[in-house]
Protein backbone atom coordinates (compact mmCIF):
# COMPACT_ATOMS: atom_id res chain seq x y z
CA UNK A 1 0.00 0.00 0.00
CA UNK A 2 2.68 2.52 1.03
CA UNK A 3 4.99 1.52 -1.84
CA UNK A 4 2.11 1.79 -4.31
CA UNK A 5 1.18 5.24 -3.00
CA UNK A 6 4.79 6.41 -3.21
CA UNK A 7 5.07 5.04 -6.76
CA UNK A 8 1.85 6.87 -7.71
CA UNK A 9 3.01 10.25 -6.40
CA UNK A 10 6.50 9.79 -7.84
CA UNK A 11 5.10 9.22 -11.32
CA UNK A 12 2.87 12.27 -11.00
CA UNK A 13 5.71 14.51 -9.80
CA UNK A 14 8.13 13.34 -12.47
CA UNK A 15 5.53 13.89 -15.16
CA UNK A 16 3.90 17.13 -14.03
CA UNK A 17 6.26 18.95 -11.66
CA UNK A 18 8.53 21.34 -13.58
CA UNK A 19 12.05 22.35 -12.69
CA UNK A 20 12.30 24.24 -9.41
CA UNK A 21 13.01 27.51 -11.23
CA UNK A 22 9.95 27.14 -13.46
CA UNK A 23 7.93 26.18 -10.36
CA UNK A 24 8.94 29.49 -8.72
CA UNK A 25 7.91 31.42 -11.83
CA UNK A 26 4.49 29.72 -11.93
CA UNK A 27 4.01 30.38 -8.22
CA UNK A 28 4.78 34.05 -8.88
CA UNK A 29 2.05 34.22 -11.51
CA UNK A 30 -0.41 32.41 -9.22
CA UNK A 31 0.09 34.89 -6.40
CA UNK A 32 0.01 37.84 -8.82
CA UNK A 33 -3.39 36.90 -10.24
CA UNK A 34 -4.74 35.84 -6.82
CA UNK A 35 -4.00 39.30 -5.44
CA UNK A 36 -5.82 40.90 -8.36
CA UNK A 37 -8.84 38.59 -8.15
CA UNK A 38 -9.31 38.03 -4.41
CA UNK A 39 -7.87 41.22 -2.91
CA UNK A 40 -8.99 43.64 -5.64
CA UNK A 41 -5.46 44.88 -6.19
CA UNK A 42 -4.37 46.38 -9.47
CA UNK A 43 -1.57 45.08 -11.66
CA UNK A 44 0.38 48.17 -10.63
CA UNK A 45 -0.10 47.40 -6.93
CA UNK A 46 1.00 43.79 -7.30
CA UNK A 47 3.99 44.80 -9.40
CA UNK A 48 5.10 47.22 -6.71
CA UNK A 49 4.68 44.59 -3.97
CA UNK A 50 6.75 42.18 -6.03
CA UNK A 51 9.50 44.66 -6.89
CA UNK A 52 9.74 45.99 -3.34
CA UNK A 53 10.11 42.46 -2.00
CA UNK A 54 12.27 40.79 -4.61
CA UNK A 55 15.58 41.72 -2.95
CA UNK A 56 14.49 41.29 0.66
CA UNK A 57 16.22 37.90 0.95
CA UNK A 58 19.64 39.00 -0.30
CA UNK A 59 21.24 38.69 3.14
CA UNK A 60 19.63 35.33 3.77
CA UNK A 61 20.50 34.13 0.27
CA UNK A 62 24.16 34.90 0.91
CA UNK A 63 24.01 33.06 4.23
CA UNK A 64 22.63 30.00 2.45
CA UNK A 65 25.30 30.22 -0.27
CA UNK A 66 28.01 30.35 2.39
CA UNK A 67 26.61 27.44 4.40
CA UNK A 68 26.44 25.28 1.29
CA UNK A 69 29.91 26.13 0.07
CA UNK A 70 31.62 25.88 3.45
CA UNK A 71 29.74 22.70 4.33
CA UNK A 72 30.68 21.13 1.02
CA UNK A 73 34.34 22.11 1.46
CA UNK A 74 34.44 20.74 5.01
CA UNK A 75 32.89 17.46 3.89
CA UNK A 76 35.55 17.06 1.22
CA UNK A 77 38.41 16.91 3.69
CA UNK A 78 39.95 13.61 4.63
CA UNK A 79 38.95 13.77 8.29
CA UNK A 80 35.26 14.55 7.74
CA UNK A 81 35.04 12.20 4.78
CA UNK A 82 36.43 9.46 7.02
CA UNK A 83 33.83 10.20 9.72
CA UNK A 84 31.00 10.16 7.19
CA UNK A 85 32.35 6.91 5.78
CA UNK A 86 32.27 5.32 9.24
CA UNK A 87 28.64 6.33 9.67
CA UNK A 88 27.88 5.16 6.13
CA UNK A 89 29.16 1.68 6.95
CA UNK A 90 26.24 1.26 9.35
CA UNK A 91 23.89 1.72 6.43
CA UNK A 92 25.33 -1.20 4.47
CA UNK A 93 21.97 -2.38 3.11
CA UNK A 94 19.12 -0.47 1.43
CA UNK A 95 16.91 -0.70 4.52
CA UNK A 96 19.67 0.29 6.95
CA UNK A 97 20.71 3.10 4.61
CA UNK A 98 17.26 4.68 4.76
CA UNK A 99 16.96 4.27 8.54
CA UNK A 100 20.40 5.74 9.26
CA UNK A 101 19.96 8.64 6.84
CA UNK A 102 16.55 9.59 8.23
CA UNK A 103 17.65 9.41 11.86
CA UNK A 104 20.87 11.33 11.30
CA UNK A 105 19.11 14.04 9.27
CA UNK A 106 16.27 14.35 11.81
CA UNK A 107 18.67 14.64 14.73
CA UNK A 108 20.83 17.19 12.92
CA UNK A 109 17.78 19.27 11.90
CA UNK A 110 16.51 19.27 15.50
CA UNK A 111 19.88 20.62 16.63
CA UNK A 112 20.06 23.29 13.91
CA UNK A 113 18.11 23.57 10.67
CA UNK A 114 21.09 24.68 8.55
CA UNK A 115 23.23 21.92 10.01
CA UNK A 116 20.47 19.43 9.21
CA UNK A 117 20.25 20.37 5.54
CA UNK A 118 24.00 20.06 5.01
CA UNK A 119 24.50 16.90 7.08
CA UNK A 120 21.43 15.22 5.62
CA UNK A 121 22.63 15.70 2.05
CA UNK A 122 26.19 14.66 2.83
CA UNK A 123 25.30 11.49 4.69
CA UNK A 124 22.80 10.48 1.99
CA UNK A 125 25.44 10.91 -0.68
CA UNK A 126 28.11 9.06 1.28
CA UNK A 127 25.85 6.13 2.17
CA UNK A 128 24.68 5.82 -1.43
CA UNK A 129 28.27 5.74 -2.66
CA UNK A 130 29.21 2.99 -0.21
CA UNK A 131 26.11 0.79 -0.45
CA UNK A 132 24.83 -1.19 -3.39
CA UNK A 133 21.18 -1.40 -4.34
CA UNK A 134 20.17 1.84 -2.59
CA UNK A 135 17.55 3.92 -4.39
CA UNK A 136 19.24 7.32 -4.29
CA UNK A 137 16.14 9.53 -4.80
CA UNK A 138 14.46 7.84 -1.84
CA UNK A 139 17.62 8.28 0.24
CA UNK A 140 17.72 12.02 -0.52
CA UNK A 141 14.00 12.23 0.29
CA UNK A 142 14.77 10.54 3.61
CA UNK A 143 17.44 13.15 4.31
CA UNK A 144 15.03 15.97 3.50
CA UNK A 145 12.24 14.41 5.56
CA UNK A 146 14.29 14.97 8.71
CA UNK A 147 13.83 18.71 8.15
CA UNK A 148 10.22 18.37 9.37
CA UNK A 149 11.30 18.73 13.02
CA UNK A 150 13.43 21.86 12.73
CA UNK A 151 10.82 24.27 14.05
CA UNK A 152 10.37 22.10 17.14
CA UNK A 153 14.11 22.06 17.69
CA UNK A 154 16.86 24.22 19.11
CA UNK A 155 16.89 26.63 16.13
CA UNK A 156 13.10 27.02 15.78
CA UNK A 157 12.60 30.69 15.01
CA UNK A 158 9.07 31.04 16.42
CA UNK A 159 9.72 29.31 19.78
CA UNK A 160 12.94 31.27 20.20
CA UNK A 161 11.29 34.52 19.14
CA UNK A 162 8.45 34.29 21.65
CA UNK A 163 10.89 33.21 24.37
CA UNK A 164 12.81 36.48 24.01
CA UNK A 165 11.84 39.11 26.63
CA UNK A 166 10.70 42.37 25.12
CA UNK A 167 9.74 40.80 21.81
CA UNK A 168 7.57 43.26 19.86
CA UNK A 169 4.81 40.81 19.00
CA UNK A 170 4.59 39.71 22.62
CA UNK A 171 4.69 43.23 23.98
CA UNK A 172 1.88 44.40 21.72
CA UNK A 173 -0.27 41.28 21.56
CA UNK A 174 0.31 39.13 24.62
CA UNK A 175 0.69 41.84 27.25
CA UNK A 176 2.63 39.35 29.35
CA UNK A 177 6.04 37.84 29.85
CA UNK A 178 7.78 35.81 27.19
CA UNK A 179 6.74 32.18 26.69
CA UNK A 180 9.73 30.05 27.76
CA UNK A 181 11.00 27.17 25.66
CA UNK A 182 9.95 24.84 28.49
CA UNK A 183 6.38 25.44 27.26
CA UNK A 184 7.19 25.04 23.57
CA UNK A 185 10.28 23.13 22.39
CA UNK A 186 10.78 21.26 25.67
CA UNK A 187 7.12 20.72 26.53
CA UNK A 188 6.15 17.05 26.65
CA UNK A 189 3.51 17.32 23.84
CA UNK A 190 6.08 18.76 21.41
CA UNK A 191 8.75 16.27 22.46
CA UNK A 192 6.25 13.43 21.99
CA UNK A 193 5.36 14.61 18.47
CA UNK A 194 9.07 14.81 17.57
CA UNK A 195 9.73 11.34 19.00
CA UNK A 196 6.79 9.86 17.06
CA UNK A 197 8.14 11.39 13.85
CA UNK A 198 11.67 10.23 14.64
CA UNK A 199 10.45 6.65 15.05
CA UNK A 200 7.81 6.47 12.34
CA UNK A 201 9.46 8.30 9.43
CA UNK A 202 12.29 5.76 8.92
CA UNK A 203 9.75 2.91 8.90
CA UNK A 204 7.50 4.79 6.48
CA UNK A 205 10.38 5.46 4.09
CA UNK A 206 11.59 1.86 4.27
CA UNK A 207 8.18 0.70 3.04
CA UNK A 208 8.50 3.05 0.02
CA UNK A 209 11.48 1.19 -1.43
CA UNK A 210 10.89 0.44 -5.12
CA UNK A 211 11.39 -2.91 -6.82
CA UNK A 212 14.98 -3.84 -7.65
CA UNK A 213 14.51 -3.15 -11.35
CA UNK A 214 13.49 0.45 -10.53
CA UNK A 215 16.43 1.27 -8.25
CA UNK A 216 18.48 4.28 -9.37
CA UNK A 217 21.87 4.36 -7.70
CA UNK A 218 23.98 7.42 -7.04
CA UNK A 219 26.28 6.98 -10.05
CA UNK A 220 23.34 7.74 -12.33
CA UNK A 221 23.28 11.28 -10.98
CA UNK A 222 27.07 11.73 -10.91
CA UNK A 223 28.97 12.97 -13.92
CA UNK A 224 31.78 15.40 -14.70
CA UNK A 225 29.10 17.99 -15.45
CA UNK A 226 27.14 17.28 -12.26
CA UNK A 227 26.41 20.00 -9.72
CA UNK A 228 28.73 18.31 -7.26
CA UNK A 229 32.17 16.82 -7.30
CA UNK A 230 33.04 14.48 -4.49
CA UNK A 231 36.74 14.22 -5.12
CA UNK A 232 38.46 14.52 -1.77
CA UNK A 233 40.95 17.33 -1.57
CA UNK A 234 44.38 16.33 -0.31
CA UNK A 235 44.78 18.08 3.04
CA UNK A 236 48.03 20.00 3.36
CA UNK A 237 49.21 18.61 0.04
CA UNK A 238 50.53 21.17 -2.50
CA UNK A 239 49.06 21.17 -5.97
CA UNK A 240 52.62 21.12 -7.38
CA UNK A 241 55.50 18.98 -6.16
CA UNK A 242 57.98 21.82 -6.59
CA UNK A 243 57.08 25.27 -5.32
CA UNK A 244 59.17 27.80 -7.22
CA UNK A 245 58.04 31.28 -6.26
CA UNK A 246 57.51 32.85 -2.82
CA UNK A 247 53.88 33.49 -3.79
CA UNK A 248 53.32 29.78 -4.40
CA UNK A 249 54.86 28.92 -1.06
CA UNK A 250 52.55 31.38 0.68
CA UNK A 251 49.52 29.96 -1.12
CA UNK A 252 50.37 26.50 0.17
CA UNK A 253 51.25 27.60 3.69
CA UNK A 254 49.36 25.80 6.45
CA UNK A 255 50.24 28.61 8.86
CA UNK A 256 47.88 31.10 7.17
CA UNK A 257 44.78 28.93 7.29
CA UNK A 258 45.70 27.65 10.75
CA UNK A 259 45.79 31.18 12.17
CA UNK A 260 42.62 32.31 10.41
CA UNK A 261 40.70 29.15 11.29
CA UNK A 262 41.85 29.32 14.92
CA UNK A 263 40.76 32.96 15.09
CA UNK A 264 37.25 31.97 14.00
CA UNK A 265 37.03 29.14 16.52
CA UNK A 266 38.31 31.39 19.33
CA UNK A 267 35.67 33.99 18.48
CA UNK A 268 32.94 31.33 18.65
CA UNK A 269 34.30 30.04 21.96
CA UNK A 270 34.01 33.54 23.43
CA UNK A 271 30.47 33.99 22.09
CA UNK A 272 29.19 30.61 23.26
CA UNK A 273 30.88 31.09 26.63
CA UNK A 274 28.82 34.25 27.03
CA UNK A 275 25.58 32.38 26.34
CA UNK A 276 25.04 33.08 22.65
CA UNK A 277 23.04 30.46 20.76
CA UNK A 278 24.05 28.70 17.57
CA UNK A 279 22.59 30.75 14.72
CA UNK A 280 23.12 30.76 10.98
CA UNK A 281 26.04 33.21 11.08
CA UNK A 282 27.79 31.25 13.80
CA UNK A 283 27.17 28.01 11.93
CA UNK A 284 28.76 29.51 8.81
CA UNK A 285 31.78 30.74 10.74
CA UNK A 286 32.18 27.32 12.36
CA UNK A 287 32.10 25.54 8.98
CA UNK A 288 34.49 28.11 7.49
CA UNK A 289 36.97 27.85 10.37
CA UNK A 290 37.01 24.07 10.46
CA UNK A 291 37.33 23.92 6.68
CA UNK A 292 40.33 26.25 6.74
CA UNK A 293 42.05 24.13 9.36
CA UNK A 294 41.34 20.80 7.70
CA UNK A 295 42.03 21.83 4.10
CA UNK A 296 45.48 22.89 5.21
CA UNK A 297 46.33 25.81 2.92
CA UNK A 298 44.70 28.74 1.09
CA UNK A 299 45.29 27.03 -2.27
CA UNK A 300 43.63 23.79 -1.16
CA UNK A 301 40.67 25.75 0.17
CA UNK A 302 40.29 27.71 -3.06
CA UNK A 303 40.48 24.55 -5.16
CA UNK A 304 37.77 22.97 -3.01
CA UNK A 305 35.65 26.10 -3.33
CA UNK A 306 35.81 25.96 -7.13
CA UNK A 307 34.09 22.57 -6.93
CA UNK A 308 31.66 23.52 -4.16
CA UNK A 309 30.40 26.72 -5.77
CA UNK A 310 28.63 24.77 -8.52
CA UNK A 311 25.84 23.70 -6.16
CA UNK A 312 24.53 27.19 -5.33
CA UNK A 313 23.04 28.30 -8.65
CA UNK A 314 19.50 27.40 -7.57
CA UNK A 315 19.70 29.63 -4.52
CA UNK A 316 21.15 32.60 -6.38
CA UNK A 317 18.52 32.35 -9.11
CA UNK A 318 15.38 31.39 -7.20
CA UNK A 319 15.52 33.02 -3.77
CA UNK A 320 14.83 36.51 -5.21
CA UNK A 321 11.70 35.10 -6.86
CA UNK A 322 10.46 33.74 -3.54
CA UNK A 323 11.22 37.08 -1.91
CA UNK A 324 9.00 38.71 -4.53
CA UNK A 325 6.26 36.15 -3.86
CA UNK A 326 6.47 36.90 -0.15
CA UNK A 327 6.26 40.61 -0.91
CA UNK A 328 3.05 40.13 -2.89
CA UNK A 329 1.51 37.79 -0.29
CA UNK A 330 2.09 40.23 2.56
CA UNK A 331 1.58 43.50 0.68
CA UNK A 332 -1.68 42.46 -0.99
CA UNK A 333 -3.15 41.02 2.20
CA UNK A 334 -3.47 37.49 0.78
CA UNK A 335 -1.57 35.95 3.69
CA UNK A 336 -3.71 37.80 6.23
CA UNK A 337 -6.95 36.84 4.48
CA UNK A 338 -5.99 33.17 4.45
CA UNK A 339 -5.18 33.19 8.14
CA UNK A 340 -8.36 35.08 9.04
CA UNK A 341 -10.55 32.63 7.12
CA UNK A 342 -9.21 29.67 9.06
CA UNK A 343 -9.68 31.53 12.34
CA UNK A 344 -13.28 32.36 11.48
CA UNK A 345 -14.26 28.72 10.98
CA UNK A 346 -12.47 27.57 14.16
CA UNK A 347 -13.64 26.86 17.68
CA UNK A 348 -11.62 26.04 20.79
CA UNK A 349 -11.32 22.38 19.78
CA UNK A 350 -10.49 22.83 16.11
CA UNK A 351 -8.37 25.97 16.42
CA UNK A 352 -4.98 24.19 16.75
CA UNK A 353 -5.59 22.01 13.68
CA UNK A 354 -6.92 24.85 11.53
CA UNK A 355 -4.04 27.08 12.59
CA UNK A 356 -1.63 24.29 11.67
CA UNK A 357 -3.27 23.90 8.24
CA UNK A 358 -3.36 27.63 7.58
CA UNK A 359 0.31 27.94 8.52
CA UNK A 360 1.13 25.09 6.15
CA UNK A 361 -0.67 26.78 3.25
CA UNK A 362 0.80 30.21 3.94
CA UNK A 363 4.28 28.70 4.28
CA UNK A 364 4.01 27.49 0.70
CA UNK A 365 4.03 31.14 -0.41
CA UNK A 366 5.93 32.70 2.53
CA UNK A 367 8.67 30.12 3.24
CA UNK A 368 10.16 31.97 6.19
CA UNK A 369 9.47 31.15 9.82
CA UNK A 370 10.07 34.67 11.07
CA UNK A 371 8.22 36.25 8.16
CA UNK A 372 5.26 33.94 8.59
CA UNK A 373 5.03 34.63 12.31
CA UNK A 374 4.98 38.35 11.61
CA UNK A 375 1.97 37.79 9.33
CA UNK A 376 0.03 35.29 11.45
CA UNK A 377 0.82 36.35 15.03
CA UNK A 378 -1.47 39.44 14.98
CA UNK A 379 -4.36 37.16 13.94
CA UNK A 380 -3.60 33.89 15.72
CA UNK A 381 -2.72 35.28 19.17
CA UNK A 382 -5.88 37.38 19.75
CA UNK A 383 -8.04 34.53 18.39
CA UNK A 384 -6.37 32.03 20.71
CA UNK A 385 -6.90 34.35 23.67
CA UNK A 386 -10.58 34.81 22.78
CA UNK A 387 -11.15 31.07 22.43
CA UNK A 388 -9.18 30.17 25.55
CA UNK A 389 -6.55 28.19 23.62
CA UNK A 390 -3.13 28.10 25.33
CA UNK A 391 -0.80 30.51 23.59
CA UNK A 392 2.10 28.06 23.53
CA UNK A 393 -0.17 25.60 21.69
CA UNK A 394 -1.18 28.25 19.15
CA UNK A 395 2.42 29.26 18.56
CA UNK A 396 3.56 25.68 18.05
CA UNK A 397 0.66 25.05 15.67
CA UNK A 398 2.06 27.83 13.47
CA UNK A 399 5.61 26.52 13.90
CA UNK A 400 4.69 22.96 12.95
CA UNK A 401 2.64 24.19 9.99
CA UNK A 402 5.57 26.26 8.79
CA UNK A 403 7.86 23.22 8.87
CA UNK A 404 5.28 20.79 7.51
CA UNK A 405 4.80 22.00 3.94
CA UNK A 406 8.52 22.52 3.48
CA UNK A 407 8.38 18.88 2.44
CA UNK A 408 6.82 19.86 -0.90
CA UNK A 409 8.26 23.37 -1.15
CA UNK A 410 11.42 23.50 -3.35
CA UNK A 411 12.64 26.65 -1.55
CA UNK A 412 14.17 24.72 1.34
CA UNK A 413 15.03 21.66 -0.73
CA UNK A 414 17.40 23.65 -2.95
CA UNK A 415 20.42 23.58 -0.60
CA UNK A 416 20.10 19.85 -0.01
CA UNK A 417 19.48 19.10 -3.69
CA UNK A 418 22.51 21.18 -4.65
CA UNK A 419 24.82 19.07 -2.51
CA UNK A 420 23.16 15.78 -3.45
CA UNK A 421 23.22 16.64 -7.16
CA UNK A 422 19.66 15.53 -7.93
CA UNK A 423 16.53 17.22 -9.30
CA UNK A 424 13.52 18.10 -7.18
CA UNK A 425 11.20 15.92 -9.29
CA UNK A 426 13.08 12.81 -8.18
CA UNK A 427 12.25 13.20 -4.48
CA UNK A 428 8.90 15.00 -4.33
CA UNK A 429 6.76 11.90 -4.76
CA UNK A 430 8.27 10.35 -1.63
CA UNK A 431 8.10 13.66 0.22
CA UNK A 432 4.37 13.88 -0.56
CA UNK A 433 3.75 10.59 1.25
CA UNK A 434 5.81 11.85 4.20
CA UNK A 435 3.75 15.08 4.12
CA UNK A 436 0.50 13.13 4.46
CA UNK A 437 1.75 10.94 7.31
CA UNK A 438 3.50 13.71 9.25
CA UNK A 439 0.41 15.91 8.90
CA UNK A 440 -1.68 13.22 10.58
CA UNK A 441 0.87 12.78 13.38
CA UNK A 442 1.28 16.50 14.07
CA UNK A 443 -2.43 17.39 13.84
CA UNK A 444 -3.33 14.49 16.13
CA UNK A 445 -0.62 15.53 18.57
CA UNK A 446 -1.81 19.13 18.70
CA UNK A 447 -5.34 17.98 19.55
CA UNK A 448 -4.69 15.00 21.81
CA UNK A 449 -1.51 15.84 23.69
CA UNK A 450 -2.09 19.44 24.75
Amino acid sequence: MIKTTAHFFTKIMQRWMPDAFVFAILLTFLVLFSGIIFENKSVTDMSLYWGDGVWNLLSFSMQMVVILVTGHILANTRLVDSILSQIARIGNSPTRAIIVTTMVATTASWLNWGFGLVVGALIARKIAENSRGVHFPLLVAAAYSGFIVWHAGLSGSIPLKIATPGNDSLGQLLHQQAIPVSETIFSWPVILIVVLLFISLPALLVFMQPDKNEVEEVHIFSSPESNTDNTITSDREPAQKTLITPAQKIEHSFLLTAILGSLGLFYLFIKFNHGEHLNLNNMNLLLLSLGLLLQGSPRNYLNAMDKAIRCVSGIVLQFPLYAGIMGMMVGSGLATSMSQWFVQISNADTFPVYTFLSAGIINFFVPSGGGQWAVQAPIVIPAAQALGVPLNQAAMAVAFGDAWTNLIQPFWALPLLGIAGISVQKIMGYCTVVLIWSGIVIASGLVLFY
